[in-house]
């Protein structure tokens, strides 16, 4: 038994860790190896839509909730850069992304040229104790009604940077570093023009 021990002794861990992963022990072993290969897989810059590609938004109807309760319309954002993150508090790639966001909007929340709306539909109290916890500011809001058909995805992290003429700029989904310096530059320009 021994000498059997001393052959398999690599295949006996990852036997044990894959058992690990599957009890309800494992929880902090998955959570840390999902957040790790989020982080791994996030993309340091997104790529811009191509200048013939570019959608723009049909309409602006749609209204949000922050989470403090308050009614926002999308339609009062109009002639801003518009940021729109679709999240989750159980999305480790959305996770791994937010410090890069929370990073980006603390640089631009002064700005009146700027709007962030950072759009879930988990509950309302999951996601004040996760930001709480996280200690991030970000404007959390939840949709009322249905999602301009432009800004729809099946995936999320989904990510949209809107020019003030309604055009769709960036449109993003996976995790990416926000808080780049071409980011930081695309939104400067947009602002300029």
């Amino acid at each position: 038994m021994k000498q059997f021990i001393k052959k398999h002794y690599s295949n006996i861990l990852f036997f044990l860790f894959i058992v690990l992963l599957f009890t309800p022990y494992g929880m902090p072993v998955r959570t840390f190896l999902i957040k790790q290969i989020a982080f791994v897989t996030t993309r340091v810059l997104p790529i811009e839509n191509n200048e013939n590609e570019k959608i723009e938004l049909e309409s602006y109807e749609w209204s949000l909730k922050s989470i403090n309760g308050n009614d926002v319309n999308f339609s009062d954002l109009k002639n801003k850069v518009i940021i729109v993150n679709f999240w989750a508090t159980w999305c480790p790639p959305c996770i791994a992304e937010m410090p890069s966001f929370q990073n980006l909007f603390d640089q631009f929340k002064e700005d009146e040229e700027v709007a962030f709306l950072f759009v879930t539909t988990d509950d309302r109290s999951k996601v004040d104790r996760f930001l709480q916890k996280k200690e991030y500011n970000i404007p959390v809001y939840f949709p009322v009604n249905q999602i301009p058909k432009e800004l729809s995805s099946n995936s999320i992290p989904a990510t949209f940077i809107i020019d003030k003429q309604g055009k769709i700029i960036v449109d993003k989904v996976g995790a990416v570093d926000w808080n780049s310096s071409r980011i930081i530059d695309l939104i400067n320009s947009l602002k300029s023009k």
